[in-house]
């Protein structure tokens, strides 16, 4: 089984899975909204992403946005995903580093803190 990435569509067959025009997938490549692999020969590979993302262009075209903000909402939407990917990394470390500090507890060495209250700068109680 291949990967989602792995790029196989010759542009004809990436503008009819993505229901557009294969100038249209050139109009985006100069924008730079999609990026398709190359062959040696320097012809166009598109992978199921990047029919994905095409997919995602005519959607955000089909709501009024101009392609400047279509490479900016999906510009976000990456951040978003690799945000969330990292809090799940950090989630899955803490969640690691509190499992490992309850199976160290209890432990002996540390001490309790007393806690009260000093007031600082005050006349001192019982002297002259």
């Amino acid at each position: 089984m291949r990967s989602r990435e792995h790029a196989v569509y010759v542009i004809s067959v990436a503008a009819e899975l993505a229901g557009m025009h294969p100038q249209t997938l050139r109009i985006y490549e100069r924008r730079g909204l999609v990026q398709p692999a190359r062959t040696q020969g320097g012809n166009r590979r598109y992978s199921d992403i990047d029919i994905e993302r095409l997919r995602r262009i005519s959607e955000l075209a089909a709501e009024g946005m101009n392609l400047e903000g279509i490479r900016r909402v999906m510009a976000l939407e990456a951040e978003v995903d690799r945000l969330r990917a990292e809090n799940d990394e950090l989630r899955h470390l803490a969640a690691g580093a509190l499992a490992e500090a309850e199976r160290r507890a209890p432990r002996r060495d540390l001490v309790p803190l007393r806690q009260e209250v000093t007031v600082f700068g005050g006349k001192r109680l019982g002297s002259s």
